[in-house]
């Protein structure tokens, strides 16, 4: 009863003729934004922070929640149209989403992303509410060795994942990693493969990689094609909407991505990516039905699984943010920030202090998704019209959209030549056969996995021990082992190169 107590009170703040409209202001501006190739909900809560300074707290973190969810969507739609993923968690949409759109089912890809953040977003805001306070708990029994070890599952699970040779794959992790190790060393404040370069101390941006191997990379590669050979997508779009059979193949995976997304994205470190990269994971290991498209070519298991798990765990990340006043991933870190200036103090006081920021906040993520999709479905006719640009006019224009979002994160025009250079990098990786996509786990889960090593290693005074003697470590390391043990299995790695086999 309580629960509906404090729900009625959320939604007697956010249905205020103030409160509805900065929540469509923000999800209108988040998806226009975030339709914008290289500008993810970093960027873009970045750059509209500033806007909500003279807004009462209520309204500015519901302006904010509204732009992240909305930048999200809009991410998914770049990743799916054009094979830009605009942030992290739309790296796994653009495996088998843009394959959709090269094969003219567009629509279908961007409605199944839709449909399916609409579904979890609403699952993630009711974990959020139901379960704020006991989940609180789970989250706080993490510690270093705990987090280092989740994130070792997740570099497995990218192996696991991966497409092709286990080498590569394994290479490009490592590579990712090595990468990630870039910049200032955190505990020693020391400059570290940086060559003496000032603009490499504070590290590698991960727009800029992410535009650089998936955005610029393709292009190269599609324009060192003949002309006639150069196919980014078919004349014809069939269908802007899923069809009956599509439903009855996406339904479980909606709900599998949301049951996921909402468990991982509670745990502070990495929670709401980890969700999509192993949603897509698991879709991958439930057996083809007859007729069904393989992974990698345009299976909409691919995009709506991880669509879901990714927006599961966009809300239920706010959890470790509103409860414990922990930012789980860099959104988060802004949305403390954005509290701070308003004189709130994010952490377990705001439930019992501020009951009507916490509760008119949680009301109104259920009305900011019934918003974001009630304003894409129509426009994905819209956005389908991007395909019949031809892409001599097409490129030029990804390219100078990379090189804004890229500049507006930093004001760094160093940023640009780096894009640039991995533009190269991305094409190599296309001629030599390999993904991406673990590179990119690799890089960002790099710098917090040597975080919290090190710092489980401060704790326990470098008894490496510490890591197999807690339970919940011991666990997680033991189901890394078993990952690693059934991939390398003779049987299993010949049915995953089968099935990985090139049409």
């Amino acid at each position: 009863m309580e629960l509906f107590e404090h729900l009625a009170l959320g939604f007697g703040v956010a249905f205020t003729f103030q409160n509805l409209l900065y929540a469509l202001v923000g999800c209108l501006l988040g998806t226009l934004i975030g339709v914008l190739p290289g500008v993810g909900p970093v960027a873009t809560i970045a750059m509209l922070l500033p806007a909500t300074y003279g807004l009462p707290p209520v309204a500015a973190l519901i302006m904010l929640a509204g732009i992240y969810y909305g930048a999200q969507y809009g991410g998914s739609t770049t990743a799916i149209l054009v094979n830009l993923p605009g942030e992290s968690s739309s790296v796994v949409t653009v495996i088998d989403g843009h394959q959709m759109a090269k094969k003219g089912r567009a629509g279908p890809a961007l409605a199944a992303a839709g449909l399916g953040s609409f579904f979890a977003g609403c699952v993630g805001t009711l974990v959020l509410a139901a379960f704020a306070p006991p989940l609180t708990e789970v989250a706080l029994s993490f510690g270093p060795a705990e987090y280092f070890s989740l994130m070792i599952v997740g570099l497995i699970g990218a192996v696991v994942l991966a497409s092709g040779s286990l080498l590569k794959a394994l290479a490009m992790i490592v590579l990712g990693l090595l990468l990630g190790l870039v910049g200032t060393d955190v505990n020693s404040g020391v400059a570290r493969f940086s060559f003496d370069i000032p603009e490499l101390t504070d590290g590698i941006s991960f727009v800029v990689i992410a535009m650089g191997v998936f955005g610029y990379g393709e292009i190269i590669h599609n324009l060192s094609q003949p002309e006639d050979e150069r196919q980014v997508f078919t004349d014809k779009v069939h269908g802007l909407m899923p069809t009956k059979e599509d439903f009855k193949r996406m339904t479980p995976a909606v709900l599998r991505g949301t049951a996921l997304g909402s468990a991982l994205g509670i745990l502070p470190g990495g929670g709401a990516l980890l969700s999509a990269f192993a949603a897509y994971t698991i879709e991958k290991k439930i057996k083809l039905k007859p007729g069904e498209v393989p992974f990698g070519k345009g299976n909409i298991r691919g995009v709506a699984g991880p669509e879901s798990a990714n927006n599961a765990g966009a809300q239920t990340s706010f959890i470790p943010l509103l409860t414990l006043g922990i930012p789980p991933n860099a959104v988060m870190a802004l949305m403390v920030g954005a509290m701070t200036i308003h004189n709130i103090q994010p952490g377990p006081q705001v439930m019992t202090s501020n009951p009507e920021l916490f509760w008119g906040l949680i009301a109104s993520m259920w009305i900011g998704n019934l918003m974001l999709i009630v304003l894409n479905l129509p426009l994905i006719g819209m956005w389908i019209k991007l395909l019949s640009v031809p892409y001599r006019w097409l490129f030029p224009a990804i390219v100078l959209f990379c090189a804004i979002g890229v500049y507006s994160t930093n004001n760094n025009s160093f940023d640009i030549w780096m894009v640039a250079m991995f533009g190269v990098i991305g094409y190599v990786f296309i001629k030599l056969g390999c993904e991406p996509a673990p590179l990119l786990l690799g890089f960002i889960l790099g710098p917090m996995m040597e975080e919290y090593l090190r710092r489980a290693l401060l704790i326990s005074r470098g008894d490496w021990s510490v890591f197999a003697t807690r339970p919940i470590s011991a666990s997680l390391l033991a189901v890394a082992a078993l990952l690693l043990i059934i991939v390398l299995l003779p049987s299993i790695k010949k049915k995953r190169e089968e099935a990985f086999v090139e049409e």
